[in-house]
């Protein structure tokens, strides 16, 4: 995982989040950045896109979170991609969660925009093995 990180799938069920995410990570990060709108949908782009990094919104509509990086974790490829999840419920409690579930950090949402990109980079550094 030591690589420069690229490659990020975002997945969020609200469109705006998804826009000012994809232009803060795109824009200031220079990352390549693939958006779902849905667990489903990630399950479904994650293969082809291939990942370094997925950034997981918590709470959608049919399929949470921590069951998108079930589901993900069971495709060829994917089984060790790291997650961080984004959530407006990052207490301590819930981020010790999210991490034994295993994620590699939790961020809070809502995020800065000029400074997501290098809190993603930052939690990429400190988990790169």
């Amino acid at each position: 995982m030591a690589d420069e990180l690229s490659k990020i799938l975002h997945v969020d069920d609200e469109a705006d989040i998804r826009e000012v995410a994809k232009l803060a990570l795109e824009a200031v990060g220079g990352f390549n950045v693939e958006t779902c709108s849905s667990g489903s949908e990630a399950v479904e782009k994650a293969p082809g896109f291939q990942p370094q990094l997925i950034l997981l919104d918590v709470m959608m509509p049919e399929m949470d979170g921590p069951t998108t990086m079930a589901k993900l974790r069971e495709l060829p490829g994917m089984e060790s991609t790291p997650v961080i999840f984004m959530t407006a419920k990052a207490m301590p409690a819930e981020i010790e969660h999210f991490k034994q579930l295993g994620a590699i950090d939790v961020l809070a949402k809502p995020f800065d925009p000029m400074a997501l990109a290098e809190q993603v980079r930052a939690c990429w550094s400190t988990n790169a093995s």
